[in-house]
């Protein structure tokens, strides 16, 4: 069951959703990359389904196995003191029954919100795993923020004309099931930002990493109320010591390291015991 902690931290994450405040949430995929997210000055953390499946070696879209999910974030809200919400993809599991249960364990390890994600499935699907996973976080005694994705953009399944009413549509679906937020990859149009903003009272969240997305200040303006990196900062650390290592092979050079702050000394001050 829940812990006074764990209560304070999911109150607090559901603050930072309120009208009017803007959340940039980076992604993390461990417990280091969480913490360094936290001292970086993030109010909260989620995790990144790609990144946490790549780096236990297996490929994104629900691959590993929830024990070792729940070790990764076990780790992360053991280390750090924000809000942590899990990309909890489909909701591991294949039945109502097996969702709830799956919400539970994700529960018993810290976390105070998820992702649960359509795939651009039936919306009444979604919205029943939204509505156990709202009732598993009641009886655990949880303020669950649940996140609902919408892969109609993403997907590019509706002509552009259709998206934002196709979006609108399984808002209703999902903010009724239970859903806290809304998430919707791929949408970059300011038009259609602004145009699904006001179509619906769940706070809007979007993906940062996409070139045409506008900048905050006017992401703000148009209503967006979340914005997340999913697995960029993922790739670019890992894009980082991949260039590090084809100097340090190739070159024999080091110079990678010399602009390297977060050392050995930075990185264990992380995680050492006063």
């Amino acid at each position: 069951m829940a812990n006074p902690v764990q209560i304070s931290r999911a109150a607090a994450f559901q603050s930072l959703h309120a009208p009017g405040e803007f959340l940039s949430i980076p992604n993390a995929w461990d417990a280091a990359s969480a913490k360094i997210f936290e001292a970086s000055g993030a109010k909260a953390i989620a995790t990144t389904s790609c990144a946490v499946a790549w780096a236990l070696g297996f490929a994104d879209g629900e691959k590993i196995s929830l024990d070792a999910l729940t070790t990764v974030v076990r780790g992360i809200t053991r280390s750090v003191s924000i809000p942590v919400s899990v990309d909890f993809e489909r909701g591991y599991g294949e039945t109502p029954n097996d969702v709830a249960a799956s919400v539970t364990r994700i529960l018993d390890v810290g976390a105070v919100g998820i992702n649960l994600e359509d795939g651009f499935g039936p919306a009444n699907e979604l919205g029943v795993r939204i509505a156990v996973a709202r009732r598993a976080a009641l009886r655990f005694g949880v303020p669950l923020f649940i996140n609902a994705r919408t892969d109609v953009v993403l997907h590019r399944t509706r002509r552009p004309e259709q998206e934002v009413d196709e979006i609108l549509a399984r808002a209703k679906i999902y903010q009724d099931a239970g859903a806290d937020g809304l998430f919707v990859p791929g949408l970059s149009n300011p038009d259609h930002i602004e145009a699904v903003a006001r179509g619906t009272s769940l706070p809007l969240n979007l993906f940062a990493a996409l070139p045409k997305l506008p900048p905050v200040a006017e992401l703000r303006r148009l209503g967006v109320r979340r914005l997340t990196t999913a697995g960029r900062f993922a790739e670019v650390a890992f894009d980082a010591a991949r260039r590090a290592c084809i100097e340090f092979l190739e070159s024999g050079t080091y110079s990678a390291f010399e602009r390297c702050e977060l050392n050995y000394h930075v990185m264990n001050g992380f995680f050492a015991k006063p």
